[in-house]
């Protein structure tokens, strides 16, 4: 409402911008730093740019559905779309050796399940600069192997 259905139609439009050659970056605060509407999560915005939904499930068939990517193109534009916004895609951004990787492990595979299922997703590990610095399963979580 506030700013008109014609300037909306061109906010996060990631295919669009994907089809013109743009390079999409996401960050985890994504779409916005409201917390209380969306909570600062990569996973739900792993959701919205693939289902263009509120966690609502609103609207039902999307927000702009024409502008929904999939999977593989979010996870890249969180990864290494997101090293190449900072200049660094030649040091992070890809699971390559040589190459850093701070990396989580989930309790769902994103691949096989249905978005609203990526909603409940939990993080069993994250591990940076090669440590496990968190483990759900032993509730154990430790910034002195961090780098």
């Amino acid at each position: 409402e506030r700013i008109g259905f014609e300037r909306c139609k061109g906010a996060y439009a990631f295919k669009t911008l994907q089809d013109h050659g743009c390079i999409l970056s996401f960050g985890s605060d994504w779409p916005g730093t409201n917390a209380s509407y969306y909570p600062i999560n990569p996973l739900m915005g792993l959701y919205a740019a693939v289902t263009r939904q509120t966690i609502q499930g609103e609207p039902e068939q999307g927000w702009f559905p024409e502008q929904r990517i999939g999977l593989e193109e979010s996870l890249k534009a969180y990864t290494w779309g997101s090293a190449y916004g900072a200049f660094e895609e030649g040091e992070k951004g890809l699971l390559k050796k040589g190459m850093l990787a701070d990396v989580v492990v989930l309790d769902t595979d994103l691949f096989t399940t249905v978005p609203q299922e990526w909603l409940s997703t939990k993080v069993d590990y994250t591990i940076v600069g090669g440590n496990v610095v968190y483990n759900r399963l032993e509730k154990a979580f430790s910034l002195a192997n961090c780098r």
